[in-house]
């Protein structure tokens, strides 16, 4: 990771400051960095030793960061890891330009690899994840989404990156059609659960700790399984609560929410999915070679449910 960290910083590089700037403004934030993670794991897993792993996970760093950039001005989010967005800091048009570079800079470094199959990979996530921010876009405000609708949108505009990681892992490697679908498999079962902890941590963690706002899905209008459970599990004038919660953004009841959300359970079901794709995450690592790189998978999956930021 200090080695992806050094290419990062290197391939920040720009002529035109303020793009240097913005840049280093977002990466520097800190982050998990849990995708550039997934693909040198998978690699390991595999037995590539090879640089060319480094340059991939800075690559997927780079997309992830893109999109970050981008969504914070879509949902006109003000707080991010505990310190202002970048378009708070720096501005909407110029958050947008540099999420811009970021995309084609990661497009860059990809031919670099001189992988047709990698640039596929990468090429169609970023694409699936445009769409799944379209999908998110377009279901804002709407109360009526179910638990399938909300799936296929965090398959997309989350899990997809982490799948197209773990998977650019398995072909730098070299692996098996077996081996690249266990870690494709693996992946996007780690990213739904990665997304579907980061709603419920909408509801009931602590910003002090989440370094943003408890309660920014709601504000944004974004259904998530928190507040879907809620609605299908809580009693009519629950239900009217949420309802009018979701469709208006408004958070002046937003401790009544919160205290619906706990009160109907909706946040073990939400648990229970999540550990349903971990258990997913857990078997698929486990068709892969058994060696510390795989047996860290595994951990990785177990620590994913009990994360509280």
């Amino acid at each position: 990771m200090r080695e992806v960290d050094n290419i990062i910083a290197r391939r920040l590089d720009s002529g035109v400051p303020l793009v240097e700037n913005v840049a280093q403004y977002i990466i520097s934030a800190g982050g998990k960095r849990l995708r550039p993670t997934l693909l040198l794991l998978c690699c390991g897993a595999l037995g590539y030793q090879g640089v060319q792993k480094f340059n991939m996970a800075a690559v997927v760093e780079f997309i992830h960061t893109a999109t970050l950039l981008h969504d914070d001005v879509v949902d006109e989010s003000d707080l991010r890891r505990g310190a202002p967005t970048a378009n708070a800091h720096f501005g909407n048009p110029a958050s947008v330009l540099v999420g811009d570079f970021l995309y084609s800079r990661a497009f860059q470094m990809m031919v670099e690899a001189q992988s047709m199959r990698i640039m596929q990979v990468l090429a169609d996530a970023t694409n699936i994840i445009s769409e799944g921010e379209v999908m998110q876009l377009m279901n804002m405000h709407n109360a009526g989404l179910d638990e399938a609708g909300y799936l296929q949108v965090i398959r997309s505009k989350t899990a997809k990156l982490f799948e197209a990681s773990a998977r650019v892992g398995a072909i730098l490697s070299n692996g098996t059609e077996v081996q690249e679908s266990a870690c494709a498999e693996y992946g996007q079962a780690m990213g739904t659960a990665f997304q579907i902890i980061d709603d419920v941590l909408d509801y009931a963690g602590d910003s002090a700790v989440m370094g943003k706002n408890l309660g920014d899905d709601l504000r944004e209008g974004k259904t998530t399984l928190p507040l879907i459970a809620a609605m299908q599990r809580g009693t009519q004038a629950q239900r009217t609560v949420l309802q009018t919660a979701i469709e208006t953004g408004d958070l002046h009841k937003l401790d009544q929410v919160i205290a619906i959300v706990r009160e109907t359970g909706a946040l073990d079901v939400a648990m229970d999915c999540a550990k349903t794709e971990a258990n997913r995450a857990i078997t698929a690592a486990r068709r892969l070679p058994s060696n510390a790189y795989s047996a860290c998978l595994v951990t990785l999956a177990h620590q994913l449910l009990d994360r509280n930021h």
